[in-house]
Parts: C-alpha cells; structure tokens; sequence
C-alpha cells in the first residue's frame, strides 16, 4: 500500500541520518586525534571547546554565519590570533568533510531506492569529484547541495526525481553536516598553527 511504502522510505531516511551521523562524529574523532597528537594536545578537551561552535552552526546551518564563533573557539584552543584569522574563514569555504559524507551517502541510499548499481568503481571518482566541486560551494545553507547537482546528474545518472529527493534528504539534515564542518576547520586550525611554529623555530 501507499502508507506502508511511505512508512518504508522513512525508516531508510531515518538508518541514513543515524550513519551520516556516526560518520560525522568519527570524522570529528579522527581530525583532532591527529591534530592534538601532532600538536600535543588533549583531543577531548579541544572537541569539548569546539562545541559551542557545533552548536551554533546546527542553528545557523552556514559556515559563514558561525565564523565569529569558531574564531573564537580556535582560539580558546591555543592557536595563535594570525593562524586562526587565516586558517578558519578559507576553511568555511573549501572544507566540507560533513557535506561531502552526507552527500555520498544520501546518493547512495537514493541509488539502492531506485535499484541503480552501486560499486567502488562508481563512488570512487564521484566523491574525488566532490571534494574539487565543495570547494565552489558557497558557505550558506543548502550551498553544498546545489553545488553538486551537476556532479550527480552527470556521473551518477541522476534524474530531475532523484535531484529533488537529494535535495530534500540534504536539506534535512544540512545543520549536522555544517557543524562537522566547522568543528573539523578548528582540528586543521590547531595542525597548522603547530606546523607554523615549527618552522619559525627551525
């Protein structure tokens, strides 16, 4: 019946939302272990700092629009004032880690709801894609999305359905997604601000 395949297509989007997420937080886990080890630093307190930034962009659901906070936070964090007023605006434009996971995602869910063939072979140059068309997505809300529309009508087959479920299914979410943005430019802030004080001591 209608109700029992609209109850089944809500189940799915639910299960992606719950692995877009996980993967959102692994990511997160990952940047700062890597930042803080480098940079010898705790990660957990570092991600703790973070938060308020998190929080602001699940709010704002733009990358611009929370840059105050996440200077403000990055610093709080020890990066130095110059490192941080450089490293966190270029990031709210080129980084998109949280966007490019939810996009590969949804885009998959969305092929195995229309029986479309999903393998290495296919994902693989997409998302290497849409790690060069992200750096063109603008830091508003829903600007990751539409900046991939193209990438997924072209390389993936996309309809103009399909196109609009990806929409919906990205929007629905999209404030996750900045928020691991964000948080993932503060990890990058720290790394980079240890590599600069390494060289200036060299």
């Amino acid at each position: 019946t209608y109700a029992g395949q609209v109850q089944m297509l809500l189940a799915t989007f639910v299960k992606v939302y719950c692995i877009v997420i996980l993967l959102h937080i692994a990511v997160i886990l990952v940047q700062y272990f890597i930042a803080c080890s480098v940079a010898q630093k705790n990660p957990f307190r570092c991600i703790a700092t973070m938060l308020p930034a998190y929080l602001t962009a699940i709010g704002t659901q733009s990358s611009a629009a929370t840059i105050p906070v996440t200077l403000r936070q990055t610093k709080q964090n020890g990066v130095s004032e110059d490192i941080a007023d450089f490293v966190i605006p270029l990031c709210a434009t080129i980084h998109l880690s949280g966007s490019t996971i939810t996009l590969t995602s949804c885009s998959i869910a969305v092929m195995m709801m229309n029986g479309m063939a999903v393998s290495l072979g296919v994902m693989f140059p997409f998302v290497m894609m849409l790690g060069v068309v992200m750096v063109a997505a603008p830091g508003v809300p829903g600007g990751a999305v539409m900046a991939a529309l193209g990438v997924l009508a072209s390389m993936l087959g996309f309809t103009p359905d399909m196109l609009a479920l990806m929409v919906a299914l990205y929007l629905a979410q999209d404030s996750f997604g900045t928020a691991c943005n964000i948080t993932g430019d503060g990890a990058i802030a720290i790394l980079v601000d240890k590599l600069a004080a390494d060289r200036k001591a060299a």
